[in-house]
């Protein structure tokens, strides 16, 4: 592992988000670790946890704590998933590809966005894990029966069907620091913008190395080819995902269909009639909708609505292992983590993203034997207390 990413240099996950702000000019920065609006939503997703209070149970030796657990039929080393981050190319050079491989050397899944820099062929040909695919109807629908098709030869074993994206949300950071200007690739637009590429001229080499500014490899559009990096909020709006939808995306996938961006109980309930065979509460990270509420939250009433039927995982605001124990208790399978990695992708490449997996990995055995629990298939609301607000 790269020195710079060893203890004590970096102790949690704060400190990658440290190192990558070094490292990664303003408006990659921004738009890793930016959230709609005035932000709300994303602070809360983090305060949240800080609401749930441990009940441990003392004088029980634990002398190992086992992590494995299985999603949708999977066994997993890891009770926790990384989420998929679209342009990670931005990041560092193939970016996708790194993230996936250290997923795969820790014995977790690693989900791969449409909005990716790197071939999916590749990226599923980088890790020895699982890898499922993350799906926008970007392009139409037959530009995503393509990817689809693309997907389930690769080997990819789960399907995310992304439904909370109408339209990307107003994400301020990304406005003021130029990014639609310096997608344009009109010089004169891009002008203004370019001082704070200049002023990381590491990240700046790297990016140039990997061929400067990428196109979306899994988006081929029928006569441009490769969608070419530009609005990406414009594209999502032509190409929203309705509840109509889901019924020829399970049968052109045949396969485990997850819906990700469930964030009440009736959308859980109209997930499992869609066909459903897992749910993401999410709200996209505080990045779409602010003033949501944060999803550990509406986490226990999501997963009393769903009584079972179907597997319930979680993300949003999840930056230490402590955070995983608390959503597993109000009854998540596993979680996704976002940010949490993509700061070590963008700190330090492969070698960040590993760093970021072997902290949560710590966090949460010290966590479970503190708690005097041996296994997280044992953890149960008796482990935790939540405000009486939250129903479940």
């Amino acid at each position: 592992m790269s020195r710079a990413v060893a203890s004590p240099h970096v102790v949690n996950i704060a400190d990658l988000r440290r190192l990558a702000k070094r490292r990664l000019p303003r408006v990659a920065f921004d738009y890793l670790d930016g959230g709609a609006e005035d932000e709300r939503t994303l602070r809360e997703n983090c305060r949240a946890f800080e609401a749930v209070t441990f009940h441990p149970r003392s004088a029980v030796a634990t002398p190992s704590c086992d992590l494995r657990t299985t999603v949708l039929g999977v066994a997993l080393d890891l009770p926790f998933l990384l989420a998929p981050i679209g342009s990670s190319r931005l990041l560092y050079p193939r970016g996708e590809e790194l993230a996936a491989r250290a997923a795969g050397a820790a014995g977790t899944a690693y989900v791969l966005s449409t909005l990716s820099g790197c071939r999916l062929e590749d990226v599923q040909a980088a890790s020895r894990g699982p890898v499922w695919y993350q799906l926008y109807l970007v392009g139409g629908r037959d530009v995503a029966r393509h990817s689809i098709a693309r997907a389930r030869a690769a080997g990819f074993s789960a399907l995310v069907v992304t439904i909370d994206t109408p339209v990307s949300g107003l994400r301020e950071r990304d406005v003021r620091n130029g990014v639609r200007e310096l997608a344009s690739r009109r010089l004169w637009s891009m002008l203004p913008f370019l001082p704070q590429l200049v002023a990381r001229p590491r990240w700046l080499a790297g990016f140039v190395a990997d061929g400067g500014l990428m196109k979306f490899p899994n988006v081929v559009l029928a006569e441009q080819g490769p969608m070419p990096y530009a609005d990406v909020g414009a594209a999502l709006e032509q190409s929203m995902v309705a509840w109509e939808d889901l019924g020829w995306i399970r049968d052109a996938w045949s396969g485990p269909v997850v819906i990700k961006g469930v964030h009440t109980a009736a959308d859980a309930l109209r997930a499992i009639e869609a066909g459903a065979d897992a749910i993401v509460v999410s709200n996209h990270g505080g990045r779409q909708l602010d003033g949501v509420a944060p999803t550990l939250r509406v986490l226990p009433d999501v997963v009393e609505a769903v009584g079972g039927r179907v597997e319930v995982l979680v993300d949003g605001g999840i930056r230490r292992g402590s955070d995983i124990v608390k959503a597993l208790c109000l009854g998540a399978r596993a979680v996704l983590i976002g940010r949490a990695y993509a700061y070590g992708l963008g700190a330090a490449g492969e070698a960040g993203v590993t760093r970021a997996i072997d902290i949560m990995r710590s966090d949460l055995v010290r966590t479970l034997k503190l708690l005097g629990c041996p296994s997280i298939g044992e953890l149960d609301r008796s482990f935790v207390e939540a405000p009486a607000a939250w129903r479940g």
